[in-house]
C-alpha cells in the first residue's frame, strides 16, 4: 500500500451518485472520465474482511461487565487523590486475559 499526501489521493463518490457516474462523465467533458474510475475504484476496495479467529472472538457472546457504581466511586477517589494504583493487580488482570484470549484462538 502506497501512503502518499491525501491532496494527491482521490475522493470517493458517494454511494447514492454511483450509477449517475457515467451522466456526470458525459456532462464533464472527456478530462472527468479518469475521476469516474476512480471513484469506482475506491467503492471496489471498500470491502472489509474479518478472520475467522477474529469472527471467532466477536460471536464469542460474553459482554464485559460494567459496574457504574465502582467507576463513580474510582472517580471520586482520583479527584480526591486517593486513588492508589495496584500494579500487582493490573499485571495479574492482564496476564489473565491473555491467557484467555490465547485459550480462545488455539480452538
Amino acid at each position: 500500500m502506497k501512503i502518499g499526501h491525501p491532496a494527491d489521493k482521490p475522493l470517493p463518490a458517494p454511494a447514492a451518485a454511483a450509477g449517475s457516474a457515467a451522466t456526470d462523465v458525459a456532462r464533464a467533458g472527456p478530462g472527468a472520465a479518469p475521476v469516474a474510475a476512480a471513484a469506482k475504484a475506491a467503492d471496489a476496495s471498500a470491502n472489509v474482511q474479518i478472520s475467522t479467529t477474529a469472527a471467532g472472538l466477536l460471536s464469542s457472546g460474553s459482554t464485559p461487565e460494567f459496574d457504574a457504581a465502582k467507576v463513580a466511586r474510582m472517580a471520586d477517589a482520583i479527584a480526591g487523590g486517593t486513588f492508589k494504583v495496584n500494579p500487582d493487580a493490573i499485571a495479574d488482570k492482564l496476564i489473565a486475559n491473555a491467557q484467555e484470549l490465547l485459550t480462545k484462538v488455539q480452538r
